[in-house]
């Protein structure tokens, strides 16, 4: 006799063998004991969970000459043809490649004969979402009147690509995952019978790697027995499924909550020479830092030994919550970028590099501290203290307006477009050491903040006729100088300095030596901040 894979050998013969469902097989086997049992169900839930096996063991429970409290007896002649198939009576058929309009057909018409030897003829049709459209309708008439000795039994992981008419006319079980602890008590049981000798450790990982599905964990137990040796524990399983070692995991975690590059690449080398795909590193990097969140929050661990709880118990006590959850996505982000780079050692290296970088990392948080103030003053929750000098003053004709602005006491005719923007036609302008201000003021009640902080202590003078310079006399910091390279704020600057010199204009940034002492992002934030009075601080 061939082999027989332990998920095929372990295979539930009973509803009460079922591990984790029986919500579900209380249910059935009240309704085979009270002797009424529907014409159609519907057996829903992930992969691995019980579905096949729930309806192999109701199709044998419906015809068994011996039931017991509503059990198949598996003894009985109906029960034994069944486990062995030659019982024509129950028809299994697999609908992902039997799922055209004829193989529909043939069951309407074969339910029309009464079955060979068994009460009721059962079909079950697994992965039934995989019917097309014909074949549904096929069998449409069939699910809603069929025979009285006709039983259906339809199983999928999919049930929102079934047609309401189909879903209406079954009764539906949902199944659910399956607790690690329910998979480890099954595996328990197996390895007793199957001579195996497992740690618990071994059982627990198994357990969390399944994600629920018992198939998939009996699937796993086998493979870490290929090798001919019947003994099973932690580091055995990490390794057949090529999860890191823990040592790996946090030591690169490590070195980038301490900045430390060399430490990181080192760590990335070790996995790259191992052999590790990068994608399941980093995914185990995320579950790690996730772990250490939950540790946080929760104060309990799962899947480590003792010395591994201390390490991450010394990183929860040392690492604010925030950054770990901005670690968590920058990972994410990460490793969605690496399944579809070609580079991806490249890539990867250089994203621990990266993520080693404080002042990168610093700019980041400065950038959003700023895009949050932008969206508060934004909102209308923010009232300037500071009134405009030269309030405006509208006075409306057919498609015109005149505006009395306060960029340089100027007085403009503005005309509006139909897009609702306007278009300036006539000005008179002053020189730019006093209407650029009032530039700066309107960039601010415009909430142009981050522009706005960027530009504070700086002076305009015009170099020609077509050309102003913008002086920074304490120098511009390297993100301030990324923020005012970017072209919208190039012709933000460009459009104000032209409507106030009534011509187009070119600007020109004037910084000075780098050596000079530079003005960091935090220092404006915090001067915008005292001069507006705006309700918030700057915390480190």
């Amino acid at each position: 006799m061939g082999y027989t894979a332990l998920y095929r050998k372990f295979r539930p013969l009973t509803f009460s063998e079922m591990v984790g469902q029986e919500h579900i097989t209380k249910t059935l086997k009240n309704q085979i004991i009270s002797g009424r049992v529907g014409h159609a169900y519907l057996l829903n839930g992930g992969r691995g969970t019980g579905k096949t096996s729930a309806a192999k063991i109701l199709a044998r429970a419906v015809n068994c000459l011996n039931p017991q409290d509503g059990e198949p007896c598996n003894e009985c002649e109906i029960c034994k043809g069944a486990l062995t198939g030659s019982l024509t009576d129950i028809v299994e058929m697999d609908a992902a490649s039997n799922n055209s309009v004829e193989d529909i057909r043939s069951i309407r018409e074969e339910v029309n004969f009464l079955p060979t030897k068994a009460k009721y003829r059962v079909y079950i049709i697994d992965e039934v979402h995989m019917l097309s459209t014909g074949a549904f309708n096929a069998l449409l008439k069939t699910l809603e009147e069929p025979p009285e000795h006709v039983k259906f039994i339809l199983a999928t992981t999919e049930p929102q690509k079934l047609p309401a008419t189909i879903l209406s006319r079954c009764q539906r079980f949902d199944y659910k995952r399956i607790s690690n602890e329910d998979i480890v008590k099954r595996l328990e049981i197996v390895c007793q019978e199957s001579k195996i000798e497992v740690t618990k450790g071994a059982l627990t990982i198994i357990a969390s790697l399944s994600e629920g599905a018992m198939r998939d964990a009996l699937s796993i137990l086998e493979r870490c027995i290929q090798d001919g040796e019947n003994k099973i524990d932690e580091d055995k399983v990490k390794d057949l499924v090529g999860i890191p070692k823990v040592t790996i995991v946090n030591g690169m975690i490590q070195a980038i909550l301490e900045y430390d590059v060399e430490k990181a690449l080192i760590k990335g080398n070790e996995v790259l020479q191992e052999g590790k795909d990068i994608g399941p590193f980093i995914w185990e990097m995320i579950k790690y830092i996730k772990d250490i969140l939950i540790f946080q929050t929760t104060g309990k661990l799962e899947l480590y030994s003792e010395e591994e709880q201390g390490q991450i118990k010394e990183i929860a006590s040392k690492m604010e919550k925030n950054r770990l959850v901005n670690l968590v996505y920058q990972l994410s982000e990460l490793e969605s970028d690496i399944k579809s780079s070609t580079q991806k050692t490249i890539l990867f290296q250089a994203g621990m590099i990266k993520l080693c970088n404080q002042q990168a990392e610093n700019h980041k948080t400065i950038e959003d501290r700023i895009e949050k103030i932008e969206k508060y003053i934004k909102s209308g929750n923010y009232l300037p203290q500071e009134k405009m000098s030269n309030p405006i003053q509208t006075t409306t004709r057919r498609n015109e307006k005149v505006v009395n602005t306060p960029i340089g006491g100027m007085k403009n005719i503005v005309k509006e477009s139909q897009t609702g923007k306007n278009i300036q036609t006539k000005n008179f302008s002053k020189n730019a050491e006093e209407y650029w201000p009032q530039i700066m003021n309107d960039l601010k009640q415009n909430g142009r903040i981050v522009l706005y902080t960027n530009l504070m202590g700086t002076k305009a003078k015009e170099l020609n006729d077509m050309t102003v310079g913008i002086e920074f006399p304490n120098g511009i910091t390297s993100f301030g100088k990324t923020v005012l390279e970017k072209q919208e704020n190039i012709r933000e600057i460009t459009n104000l300095i032209s409507i106030a010199c009534g011509k187009e204009m070119q600007i020109k940034y004037l910084a000075q030596t780098p050596e000079q002492q530079l003005i960091t992002k935090e220092e404006n934030l915090q001067n915008f901040a005292n001069e507006s009075n705006i309700p918030f601080q700057i915390i480190e």
